[in-house]
């Protein structure tokens, strides 16, 4: 009896490192352009406003591809959306080694974009969606974690390719190709969502996939949950803002939007711009951003061991009091001619840290278990948008910014952690250990 217990776990976690991988290609292509942008700013001669358009256009593609991805995958399936992603960072990866201009390059980084959309809404849905309550938390989190080591990859082989000459910025962007092929081959062999297929009508396969994620002794009653969960009324985009729907679609909304404006794209994005500013040299500035890559990793391992025993909400409550003071003391560092580069670099570091093991576990694991089943697709879609519309506004600001207020851009962001601080200890509810149709009844 164990070894199929064992056996039915093993095969959980691979149908759900199969689709967060995902959420390494999401991690890859908004990360590399970090090490590649200050090559890029040369090659081009951008100004500003140009340069947070180089970052800020692939976000742009995301805000469009989390919009669609929601209302593709509940009528097409989650499975045939994740191959989709999977193939549009292909073509990118390709494609963004051969611009001639400014131009070409910005569409090929679109068309990757609209995968890094689509997948930060359907990687998440998928693995909340064949996942036992009291793993979903961990589970979904491995998203996450596949997105940290997107990202850490993506520093190292920026590390790595600096001094391969003057195409350095385009053999960064090319090296995606190589986990967005093996994302694609891995995708054949999951199967489909059971909530997708018995909304379908398909119940006889969505058991089949339920006996293998929740075991045959709970597979009748999970489908029987889920069947009373689609029983209701089918909800249009427009129903959304139905009074019964309309407060969790808000918390959804709100902390989507303080995600990502507490100043994480700042870090990632711009990471090694930040500390040329502070006095590093180019080598040792993609290092320390390797470093801050590392950081980033190991506390995302220290939020999937708490996210399901410490509580969501605990979580977002510690780390966004740890954001808000490293964010000001970043601001002191940068401000000061007396204070060393390596305490600008410390205390980033506290801030990813605390980001980590807070809004970066619990964002994705929260977003895709508050919302019925019946609209997780199309809600789910609406507050990623949002999220990246806040991705979009921040990473083309932010050059600006620093032009403007320099080391007082960060006191700003501070003040934004103090906001989500306040929104977190008011609004948000506690989920962990919870089904997702006891969470839909909690809300309402």
């Amino acid at each position: 009896m164990s070894n199929k217990i064992d056996t039915k776990k093993n095969q959980l976690l691979i149908f759900s490192t199969a689709a967060a991988l995902g959420g390494l290609l999401f991690g890859f292509d908004t990360g590399v352009i970090s090490g590649a942008i200050h090559f890029i700013k040369i090659e081009f001669n951008l100004n500003a406003y140009q340069e947070g358009f180089a970052v800020s256009n692939l976000m742009v593609a995301c805000v469009i591809g989390a919009l669609l991805a929601g209302p593709i995958a509940d009528w097409t399936g989650r499975k045939k959306v994740l191959i989709l992603c999977a193939v549009l960072f292909t073509v990118s990866a390709i494609l963004s080694a051969l611009p001639r201009s400014f131009t070409e390059l910005v569409i090929a980084r679109f068309i990757g974009g609209m995968g890094v959309g689509m997948a930060s809404v359907v990687s998440p849905m998928y693995i909340a969606e064949i996942s036992p309550a009291k793993i979903r938390g961990r589970l979904v989190a491995l998203n996450q974690l596949a997105i940290v080591v997107g990202i850490l990859l993506s520093y190292l082989s920026n590390w790595l390719l600096v001094d391969t000459g003057i195409n350095n910025w385009r053999y960064m962007l090319v090296a995606e190709i190589l986990p967005a092929i093996t994302f694609l081959v891995g995708l054949f062999f999951i199967p489909e969502s059971p909530r997708w297929l018995t909304k379908e009508g398909l119940e006889k396969e969505a058991l089949d996939v339920l006996n293998i994620v929740a075991g045959a002794a709970n597979a009748d009653h999970e489908l029987q949950e889920v069947k009373k969960s689609l029983s209701e009324k089918s909800t249009s985009l427009k129903e959304l803002l139905h009074p019964s729907l309309r407060r969790v679609l808000i918390v959804g909304i709100l902390f989507s939007l303080f995600a990502h404006i507490t100043g994480i794209d700042t870090i990632i994005y711009y990471g090694p711009i930040i500390f040329l500013e502070s006095g590093f040299k180019t080598d040792s500035a993609l290092l320390a951003s390797v470093m801050i890559g590392i950081t980033n990793l190991i506390f995302t391992f220290v939020g999937m061991a708490m996210v399901d025993k410490a509580g969501r909400k605990f979580l977002l409550l510690v780390g966004l009091a740890g954001m808000g003071i490293s964010m000001t003391l970043v601001g002191l560092c940068m401000q000061s001619d007396m204070i060393s580069a390596k305490w600008t670099l410390l205390w980033i570091m506290t801030y990813i840290a605390s980001f980590a093991m807070s809004i970066g576990v619990v964002i994705w694991v929260y977003l895709s278990e508050i919302y019925p089943t019946r609209v997780r697709g199309q809600a789910l879609s609406v507050a990623t948008m949002v999220l990246w519309l806040g991705n979009v506004i921040l990473t083309q600001l932010f050059p600006v910014m620093m032009e403007r207020f320099g080391g007082g851009t960060f006191y700003i962001f501070s003040f934004i952690c103090l906001l989500a601080f306040i929104f977190t200890w008011t609004m948000v509810k506690e989920t962990k250990g919870v089904s997702l149709e006891e969470i839909e009844e909690m809300w309402v």
